[in-house]
């Protein structure tokens, strides 16, 4: 019997461009990824999304939680989602794995300062790359353990 992490954790991808978002869903299921995937497209929809407000504040509470973050979000950017993710004790122990367009340095850094796990580049002008660099993270996803 899988363990618990195994069976309940949910996808969470925040990701403004919907050509971005669809790529990465059908890639991850091509890698045989058959969790629970949650699409929303800015960042204000994924603090509410997390901290069951907004539109969610009726919601139950998110199972456990593996989230796929731009940076370049409309409303609220990743920089914030992800500050305010690891400041409150209700999220602060959730994996984030940036998935974005930016290979700066600065941000790069600024994104493992304020406690992300992964940083992931998207490649912008060769969908095969980033369909394949996706498939490859559905793949490491398959092993990773996540805290209940």
């Amino acid at each position: 019997m899988p363990a618990r992490s195994e069976m309940t954790v949910t996808i969470l991808v925040v990701e403004d461009d919907p050509g971005h978002a669809r790529l990465i869903e059908r890639n991850l299921r091509y890698s045989n990824i058959a969790n629970k995937i949650v699409k929303l497209s800015n960042g204000r929809q994924a603090l509410d999304y997390l901290f069951s407000e907004g539109e969610y504040e009726d919601s139950e509470e998110p199972e456990p939680l593996l989230v796929l973050l731009d940076l370049n979000l409309p409303v609220i950017d990743g920089f914030e989602v992800l500050r305010q993710m690891k400041s409150d004790e209700r999220t602060k122990h959730i994996p984030v794995i940036m998935v974005t367009s930016s290979d700066d340095s600065r941000d790069i850094a600024k994104c493992y300062d304020l406690g992300c796990n992964v940083f992931l580049t998207k490649p912008l002008v060769d969908y095969e790359q980033f369909a394949e660099a996706i498939r490859k993270l559905g793949l490491f996803l398959t092993i990773v353990k996540i805290p209940e």
